[in-house]
């Protein structure tokens, strides 16, 4: 049912390919091949360059559009240029060489181009490499970016071959827009334990919320916040006071943290939630347990009530196994309105969906942790393992007995 339950489960072990194994000689240097075409038609010396921007100023959450043509050549006349809006997920590499988008590029769209917004046009930063689509039976809906700026680095000898003079890359990139909360980066953490791992929201300097799926091994608890630029990651340790019974359709826990996460700013808590507005997922799902967490974004698209009380978050985000725990953010205010419990899952397909997911309103969890900041006693969070059937029953998604909801 909670198909996100069981993906975050995946160890170290688990590793991405691109295109075929190693075993069939496939050579691990493609991904970074580019070719440079010259169009007689389109070589006009009065063409000029795009309006072009440096990826080293890209900030993860930052708006990104993408363009490029579904299916390649299978029907230009319905797809060429087709466009997808998404933002920066991840970064790595030197000025951001890598880039990470949940923008929705089929295959065939490689070679596309990815443009950031600004006051005159859009401004051409990168280049799209791969399109992670289908993984196993899990959707990805991921897309790999390949800086403009470092293609030309490379490839100066080259264009300087052929007589083209390759103007400076401008550093400008538009600014991110500013909330009136803090930064979700700084509350998120990586959490292992055991073979286990997922997400955390750090709501205090020692103290983290995350899901009790990610930490029921009981094994030693670590926990990684992220670190800020230039900084190193450091490795606490941790210790569950609370989880929530297997029974419950509340998949949570806390942990108390052996030292305090220094400078941390603790997040602001939503108390609305308006079906539609734009939202974010910040966690260590996909590839962001190497390179710090993940930022996928969407919009709330159901608050599902029981008795006038708000008991599950529906997003269209992006959510992969290891996002459990993560933070789901408000774009609009900043504000943390709950934590990802789990994506989708057809048990008769065996097909896994990340855009259709589940998180726990901290509207439900607020007045507790509340309660547990005051008085210490871990019994603050008992009543989650006290719900009705109504609660329990939009928790197994199905509402009206019958046979068993497979999803």
């Amino acid at each position: 049912m909670r198909g996100c339950w069981r993906w975050c489960r995946l160890g170290r072990a688990e590793r991405w390919r691109f295109g075929a194994s190693e075993e069939a000689g496939t050579d691990p240097r493609a991904l970074s091949w580019f070719a440079w075409l010259r169009v007689p038609g389109l070589d006009a010396p009065e063409g000029g360059w795009a309006a072009r921007a440096s990826a080293g100023c890209l900030r993860k959450g930052q708006a990104l559009l993408a363009c490029g043509s579904p299916f390649g050549d299978l029907c230009p006349e319905l797809f060429l240029n087709t466009l997808s809006r998404g933002v920066v997920s991840n970064l790595a590499g030197e000025e951001n060489a890598l880039v990470l988008t949940d923008a929705r590029c089929l295959p065939g769209t490689e070679g596309g181009a990815a443009f950031v917004p600004s006051p005159d046009g859009p401004r051409v930063v990168a280049v799209i490499a791969a399109s992670f689509c289908w993984k196993g039976a899990e959707w990805v809906g991921l897309t790999l970016l390949c800086s403009l700026a470092a293609i030309l680095r490379s490839s100066a000898g080259v264009l300087g071959e052929a007589g083209i003079v390759v103007p400076p890359v401008p550093a400008w990139v538009a600014a991110v827009p500013a909330s009136s909360g803090q930064d979700p980066l700084g509350w998120t953490a990586l959490v292992e334990c055991g073979a286990t791992w997922g997400s955390g929201v750090l709501l205090a300097p020692r103290m983290l919320l995350t899901c009790r799926h990610v930490v029921e091994a009981r094994t030693p608890l670590h926990v990684t916040p992220a670190a800020g630029p230039g900084q190193d990651a450091a490795v606490l340790r941790g210790r569950v006071v609370f989880a929530t019974e297997e029974s419950s359709p509340f998949d949570v826990a806390v942990v108390e943290l052996e030292e305090s996460v220094p400078g941390l700013v603790p997040p602001c808590l939503a108390n609305t939630f308006l079906p539609g507005e734009e939202v974010s997922v910040v966690g260590f799902g996909a590839l962001g347990q190497a390179c710090g967490p993940s930022v996928t974004a969407g919009v709330l698209s159901a608050v599902v009530a029981v008795a006038g009380r708000p008991v599950m978050l529906q997003t269209t985000c992006a959510v992969h196994g290891g996002s459990s725990g993560g933070p789901l953010v408000s774009s609009r205010s900043g504000c943390l309105m709950g934590i990802v419990a789990s994506n989708t899952r057809d048990t008769g397909a065996g097909a896994t969906y990340p855009h259709l997911n589940f998180c726990i309103p901290i509207t439900i969890l607020q007045p507790l942790i509340a309660r547990y900041r005051r008085t210490g006693d871990p019994a603050a969070f008992a009543e989650l393992n006290r719900v009705g059937e109504g609660v329990r029953a939009t928790w197994r998604l199905q509402q009206r007995p019958g046979p068993p909801s497979k999803l």
